[in-house]
């Protein structure tokens, strides 16, 4: 189908208002939204950015997506697609306020389908995680998808970036757990592919573009995910260790001795239970002792598998060679939770903190440890009033390597010590072939730092693929490739 031509950005560059009135003439109140009521959907996850937007267009379905695509695009404006709004590197947040549209997928909240002998589900894009959890639940199947912003990220954006989270160590990237999409395109287009077949090799995935593109092609509306049989039996275990690198010793262990019946596997610093009690001060804790470092792990299973004693009869090898000094073994589903929560409530004792460096990198497995104990002894050597917080997902390299500046200094002197510590930890990262990005995606913060490290050819590559699909430049521009404007 024809698409209008487009009019000049230039010319409502000067008064959004206008555009925004354009807006609502062509697709309606219902669906638009201007003036105060925009400003929350473009403010960032942690509130450190607010900006602003033409207006928010807000569909009902993808019919209404389509709709909407086709009338920004005649009126010259910009997408920004939008989900939760829960992303850590402003890839839903607008930066050119004058131009850009959101498009929030929050309306699109129905669960078409849960086909419990086929393993599946489709469901669309503004379903809330844990609500789509929930209902996968009640049919009696399991989706392992697990994110802290789970009570708020939205199926949509989990797609988009390409989400990761505690699981997946043994269910893989929400990239593993998706059979198909439904992917409004640039030009309003319908790309119809909700198969649910886990057998298709009829050429070129096509998909797979639109997964951890962060909206830069066009804008999911529905997903078909692929479910597993429900987790009867869990048994979570924390575990005090004499160093980090024995955790990657624990880790191989388990691997060997769990197989894939071990679903989590993290590792925290002893701060993290000073954090998380700053956080909830009634968190009490649950073992005594203050080991250099710190292992949750979780296995999970159905059926005949004597999960618990699985885990009693690993625990008892590992502590009599000596690899595990102390632990603890949940006895019920509310303290595996309460173990979780200290894992949980370190995060929000950082941001009680103030500002701070989030850094989410990976690196290979077998060199963990070694990348954490020298990015820490250069950050101390050169920012040495800075607490490093280290912690991440041993199973698959991921590392949170955060950096919180002392109390008490001005906003400018943070911001620096912010950047300082980036940069020393980006340097150490490039040293052992690592990735900026293990699961947060790279939006617009991480896109300067991406673009100085990718490969010429990759490079190449993707500019080719976002031409190609989108060379108006109307999808999220400005994140991770860098729009025209900033060529």
């Amino acid at each position: 189908m024809a698409v209008e031509s487009p009019i000049q950005r230039d010319e409502f560059s000067s008064n959004t208002e206008d555009a925004a009135l354009a807006l609502v003439r062509l697709l309606g109140t219902d669906l638009v939204l201007c003036g105060p009521e925009v400003e929350r959907y473009c403010r960032d996850w942690h509130g450190d950015v607010t900006t602003g937007a033409v207006a928010v267009v807000r569909p009902r379905s993808t019919l209404e997506v389509s709709e909407a695509v086709r009338a920004i695009r005649s009126l010259g404006l910009q997408i920004v697609p939008q989900g939760g709004n829960t992303g850590l590197v402003l890839g839903g947040t607008p930066d050119q306020p004058a131009s850009q549209v959101v498009v929030s997928l929050e309306r699109m909240t129905a669960i078409r389908r849960i086909d419990a002998d086929d393993f599946s589900a489709v469901v669309e894009a503004g379903v809330i995680l844990s609500e789509f959890k929930d209902r996968v639940e009640e049919a009696g199947l399991y989706f392992p998808l697990a994110l802290g912003a789970q009570g708020s990220c939205r199926i949509g954006g989990n797609v988009s970036t390409n989400a990761g989270g505690i699981n997946v160590l043994r269910y893989g990237m929400t990239r593993e757990l998706v059979l198909g999409l439904e992917v409004v395109l640039p030009d309003g287009s319908i790309f119809e592919g909700l198969s649910t077949l886990r057998k298709d090799n009829r050429g070129i995935d096509l998909k797979q573009l639109f997964i951890g593109a962060e909206g830069t092609l066009g804008i999911i509306t529905a997903v078909a995910f692929k479910l597993a049989p429900p987790a009867e039996k869990v048994a979570t275990a924390l575990l005090g260790l004499g160093a980090l690198s024995d955790a990657i010793t624990l880790y191989r262990r388990a691997r060997r001795d769990c197989c894939d019946l071990m679903s989590a596997f993290e590792f925290m610093p002893p701060v993290a239970f000073t954090l998380a009690q700053e956080a909830m001060p009634d968190l009490s804790l649950p073992m005594s002792g203050d080991y250099p470092a710190y292992v949750l792990m979780e296995i999970s299973g159905s059926g005949l598998v004597d999960i618990d004693d699985l885990m009693q009869r690993f625990l008892e090898g590992v502590m009599e060679d000596g690899l595990v000094l102390d632990g603890v073994i949940a006895s019920s589903r509310s303290q595996a939770k309460g173990l979780w929560l200290f894992r949980e409530g370190m995060n929000e004792g950082q941001a009680k903190r103030g500002a701070h460096l989030r850094t989410d990198v990976s690196v290979p497995l077998s060199r963990l440890p070694e990348f954490v104990e020298k990015a820490e002894a250069e950050i101390a050597a050169r920012l040495p009033d800075c607490l490093c917080v280290s912690y991440g997902h041993v199973g698959d390299g991921n590392v949170h390597l955060n950096v919180l500046p002392p109390g008490g200094l001005t906003r400018e002197d943070v911001a620096q010590r912010i950047y300082t510590a980036k940069g020393i930890v980006n340097a150490v990262l490039d040293g052992f072939g690592g990735s900026i990005s293990a699961e947060h995606g790279i939006g617009r913060l991480k896109k300067p730092d991406f673009l100085a490290r990718v490969p010429p050819t990759q490079l190449q590559l993707l500019t080719a693929i976002k031409q190609a699909i989108d060379p108006a430049g109307i999808m999220n521009p400005g994140c991770q490739l860098n729009s025209g404007a900033d060529s």
